[in-house]
């Protein structure tokens, strides 16, 4: 819609709440030279948009009501980079964590883990095999991507693996890293720590 109405001159404020405040005074004002069809179509979807926002606020709530009402979620929830989304999400796909041996199991049921070729002995290691739930697995991919963005002092180990691994493996290593936690707090019913978060995730 911006990009639309810029090439009838108009122009609106970073963001998507001051694009649907300003849009229906823009139109108006555009009503000389924009086609009818146009202007009654992107009216249309501006009602679409608002429609699937107030059905999003509406999943929101119940999400944190089913929060509040879950103690394996309020663990998720305390992990770094973990998120409402990520933290309901993380239950619904896992079901009973000890289903899992180890979080390096859950790891690669999600899909977190590298793929290995190789022969005459040899193993290579290659991009992660991206398997199992794709929403959980981004989810993961995202909160680990505003861990490495807002954390002032990440510790030791992701300083190391900073140093001499590219920004999208660190990404995954620290989504990883945290699917371990997901599965340490869950399977061992305890509040997290960061001593959770010590054990090393394959990179």
């Amino acid at each position: 819609m911006r990009g639309l109405l810029y090439e009838f001159g108009a122009t609106f404020a970073k963001g998507k709440n001051a694009l649907l405040k300003d849009i229906e005074t823009t139109l108006d004002a555009l009503a000389d030279i924009l086609p009818q069809m146009v202007a009654d179509s992107l009216r249309e979807q501006v009602l679409r948009i608002k429609a699937i926002e107030v059905d999003m606020q509406a999943i929101e709530k119940r999400l944190q009501l089913q929060l509040a009402q879950d103690r394996q979620m309020q663990r998720i929830a305390q992990i770094p980079g973990v998120g409402l989304l990520t933290a309901t999400a993380a239950i619904a796909t896992m079901g009973e964590a000890r289903a899992f041996k180890s979080g390096r199991e859950f790891c690669a049921w999600l899909g977190l883990v590298p793929k290995q070729t190789g022969t005459g002995g040899k193993v290579k290691l290659q991009g992660i095999s991206k398997r199992g739930d794709a929403y959980l697995r981004t989810l993961l991919i995202h909160g680990a991507r505003s861990v490495l963005s807002h954390t002032k002092q990440p510790g030791p180990w992701l300083e190391q693996i900073k140093s001499r691994r590219p920004t999208n493996v660190v990404c995954v290593a620290q989504a990883a890293k945290m699917a371990r936690t997901i599965w340490a707090v869950t399977a061992k019913e305890q509040d997290y720590s960061q001593s959770y978060m010590s054990v090393r995730p394959l990179a």
